[in-house]
């Protein structure tokens, strides 16, 4: 005895609009892109606000001008680069 599957119900006018609207927007869509990271520049510095204790701020400008400089130096020794 073989097994048939049951009926198919029969496609309508609607069950066609739907798949066909359905592929239309899948066509049409623009797929999301993300925002490309800008490229480094080298040598180019960013303005930014960062909070040290008061006492390594006065290491660093101890010294006199510059200290933003050697501070800089640190972090790029400690970062590795």
């Amino acid at each position: 005895m073989a097994i048939t599957p049951p009926p198919r119900r029969p496609r309508t006018l609607s069950d066609a609009k739907t798949e066909a609207e359905a592929l239309f927007k899948k066509t049409t869509t623009k797929p999301i892109e993300t925002p490309a990271k800008p490229a480094a520049v080298p040598g180019v510095r960013e303005l930014v606000s960062l909070r040290i204790d008061q006492d390594v701020l006065a290491f660093f400008q101890d010294d006199g001008p510059g200290w933003q400089d050697r501070i800089n130096d640190a972090l790029r020794k400690v970062a590795g680069k």
